[in-house]
């Protein structure tokens, strides 16, 4: 494109701006031979700083000849015509000024001092003499030179500040087109070599390298070495910022919040100490938007297979409700028929009964799976959890095999506000979990106890062990320990929506495992009739 074209030669003569006004001494990047690495390299990076000097002296002695010569054509020319003191030191003004526009300000001195030469030659009497007899003269050719040297000074300072307003603008560009790159990096790819390449299109910049330290990794892009890898994990690691001005480098950690996340290094010599900082900030910007991209496409991705895994949960239990159903009306049927004999009708009663049992699974699957994706709306009244607990304990004799449950009721009013079927499903889902989970034949002991406030519910199993790393992710939709998904069936939701439901009656569930002691499951709820400043006493 067109504007791409202009930008760079825009770029090519900011650099040639640089280091002609001074602006950044890092911009010009005058090495010695001392900054450079010692190797084969040496002698030409060296010839070419000495080229660059000469070529700067050289334009320095050309632009005051130049000059001078001027303004003795011009002397010249004005005493063969006859001008006044006044009137040459006019035109040498004139000289002087352009000299500060096209050169500079010491060619302009050169050819000031120049021009008083003339002046006091041609101009003040005794003529064709350096010899000044009058005062006045002196006074005269003692002003012309503090206004030449005042006019080019000026001149030349205003020519700076355009040229700095020049470079700024240039740079505000650059990181106006970064910036607006980094929003369009593509999320299917790692950020990190995006945003170095960015870097150096956008910035222009000979080697740049990143060290992302959240998620470990080296990204470079151009003529990048070893060397600017070692810098870029040691500025991370020290947390410190430094500039090589000689070599044109520079380095700085990247933070996240007060805690360093990363490190930049920049090699180039279009580059500045606030250039270099800003482009850091942008990279850490960059770099925390990536990453909540990220984030955010993982829950997503969960989100969505919760939701799969719940619809497959829910189709299966209405799946295995139909022919229940007509497992259940066959066979109470046959056994109203009358017509078995006592074996047959042994039998039938013993599928009738495992058929019941299944079909209360069923149900509760589906009431796990309705729990698991909406919220739970609550229909609370008062529940008096020793008589709940007691109704749950002999409901489940047939659930937990040959294991016995043991209960334990403490004393006083054991009254919550709760929803009675919602919390008796989760009461179960404790009782059947434990069972599942501990050692053969042993008791599962369920108490009801008033602790403050509160009113706990504990199951107690012996036998298994819940790590400490898992105790917090056994809670999660759908986790399951790797060292018990062998051992005992499961989707992985129950305890999920039991946490949720102590939640919501404003409860809390926890877990203690230890091998000593066993693993203990533990249902807070709110106490109501109670006085609960003497219950905290």
């Amino acid at each position: 494109m067109p504007n791409d074209g202009i930008r760079k030669i825009f770029a090519q003569r900011s650099v040639h701006l640089r280091a002609a006004i001074g602006a950044d001494p890092a911009a010009s990047c005058a090495m010695t031979s001392a900054d450079w690495p010692m190797g084969a390299d040496v002698q030409t990076k060296t010839g070419n700083m000495t080229d660059g000097n000469v070529r700067t002296v050289l334009r320095l002695l050309l632009g005051a000849l130049a000059g001078i010569v001027v303004v003795l054509f011009v002397s010249c020319c004005a005493f063969r015509l006859h001008f006044n003191l006044a009137s040459a030191a006019s035109l040498d003004i004139l000289i002087v000024l352009f000299v500060t526009l096209w050169f500079g300000f010491w060619q302009a001195t050169a050819t000031s001092f120049a021009a008083v030469a003339c002046l006091a030659f041609f101009f003040a009497p005794p003529i064709l003499s350096f010899y000044v007899a009058d005062p006045d003269n002196w006074v005269a050719l003692g002003a012309f030179e503090l206004t030449a040297l005042i006019v080019s000074r000026l001149s030349n300072q205003a020519q700076n500040q355009k040229r700095r307003a020049v470079l700024l603008h240039d740079d505000a560009t650059r990181l106006y087109d970064f910036s607006r790159s980094i929003l369009m990096l593509k999320r299917q790819e790692p950020p990190g070599p995006q945003i170095a390449s960015l870097i150096q299109k956008n910035i222009g910049v000979d080697a740049v390298v990143i060290f992302d330290a959240l998620f470990p990794g080296l990204y470079a892009a151009g003529s990048w070495t070893s060397e600017d890898e070692e810098l870029a994990r040691s500025a991370y690691f020290q947390d410190t910022n430094s500039e090589q001005s000689g070599l044109c480098r520079w380095r700085r950690a990247l933070h996240n919040g007060s805690q360093p996340s990363g490190a930049l290094v920049l090699s180039g010599s279009r580059l500045s100490s606030l250039m270099v900082d800003a482009i850091a900030s942008l990279v850490t910007v960059a770099f925390e938007r990536a990453r909540s991209f990220e984030k955010e496409m993982q829950a997503e991705a969960e989100r969505q297979s919760e939701q799969f895994r719940t619809a497959i949960l829910d189709g299966l239990a209405h799946s295995f409700k139909t022919p229940l159903t007509v497992i259940l009306a066959s066979t109470s049927g046959m056994i109203e028929t009358g017509q078995l004999s006592d074996s047959q009708a042994e039998l039938v009663g013993l599928i009738d009964q495992h058929a019941n049992k299944l079909s209360a699974l069923t149900n509760h699957c589906l009431q796990m799976a309705k729990l698991e994706s909406q919220a739970i709306e609550l229909r609370p009244e008062e529940v008096h959890l020793s008589s709940l607990v007691e109704e749950i304990a002999v409901e489940c004799r047939d659930q937990v095999g040959k294991h016995s449950i043991q209960v334990h009721l403490g004393k006083g009013d054991l009254t919550a506000s709760a929803d009675r079927p919602l919390l008796a499903m989760t009461i179960t889902e404790l009782i059947v979990n434990a069972a599942k989970y501990s050692s053969v034949d042993s008791p599962i002991t369920v108490s009801v106890r008033a602790q403050g406030a509160q009113i706990v519910v504990s199951v107690h199993n012996e036998g298994s062990v819940i790590e400490p790393t898992e105790q917090r992710r056994i809670f999660e939709r759908f986790y399951r320990s790797p060292a018990s998904k062998q051992n005992a069936p499961g989707s992985g939701i129950g305890l999920s929506v039991a946490k949720r439901t102590a939640e919501a009656h404003q409860g809390s569930l926890r877990v203690n495992s230890d091998e000593v002691m066993g693993t203990t499951f533990f249902l807070s709820l709110p106490a109501i009739g109670r006085d609960y400043e003497s219950a905290a006493r």
